[in-house]
């Protein structure tokens, strides 16, 4: 993903991280240093680990294995746990309307993007160092 190179850009980050960054990862990539700054957390394998909980290992047999779903999905802790399912999709759906091409990422403001790190102090400094650099 290219960033785009802004003046006002800069001007923001200096201000410290705006309510507009979020954070792509996994459960196998923890957030680190951040500290208690507005970031949303988005881990991109949350569908399916909330899938694997709510239905566990199908049989192999085909109708056993709708059976065993739909059982589930017919179920009162399906039916509470529908809109969780539903929001871990729209974080999954996000990343990808934004071109985000691999993880862990931070993202600020939807523009600008830093791959490889879940620190958001590292990020605006490596975005930041991108910017001098290309003015």
């Amino acid at each position: 993903m290219k960033l785009p190179v802004c003046c006002l850009a800069a001007f923001f980050l200096t201000a410290g991280v705006r309510a507009g960054t979020v954070i792509y990862t996994d459960s196998t990539h923890p957030v680190m240093g951040n500290d208690g700054t507005d970031v949303t957390i988005v881990l991109l394998d949350a569908p399916d680990r909330l899938q694997a909980q709510l239905f566990g290992p199908l049989p192999a047999d085909p109708a056993q294995a709708e059976q065993q779903a739909r059982s589930v999905i017919s179920s009162p802790a399906f039916q509470q746990r529908q809109q969780d399912l539903a929001g871990t999709y729209a974080g999954l759906t996000r990343a990808w309307s934004l071109g985000v091409e691999k993880y862990p990422a931070v993202v600020f403001d939807d523009k600008w993007v830093v791959y490889g790190t879940t620190d958001v102090g590292v990020a605006t400094q490596q975005l930041t160092a991108w910017q001098e650099r290309g003015q």
